[in-house]
């Protein structure tokens, strides 16, 4: 099973860890819901490093 990465981006342009689930449709309503809360980007990560998505808020 693959494991997704929710990071944010801070102030400085830097990539912040905030989850890490297994299911990638949950993962991305989790990151939109987030995004559109607290006004910062969020992007979807899979296990090789690759962005899969990227959600603005």
């Amino acid at each position: 099973m693959k494991q997704i990465k929710i990071q944010w981006q801070d102030q400085f342009g830097h990539w912040q860890q905030y989850q890490t689930v297994h299911h990638e449709a949950n993962a991305s309503r989790t990151a939109q819901k987030r995004a559109s809360t607290t006004g910062k980007r969020h992007r979807l990560i899979d296990e090789d490093n690759r962005v899969l998505d990227i959600i603005e808020p």
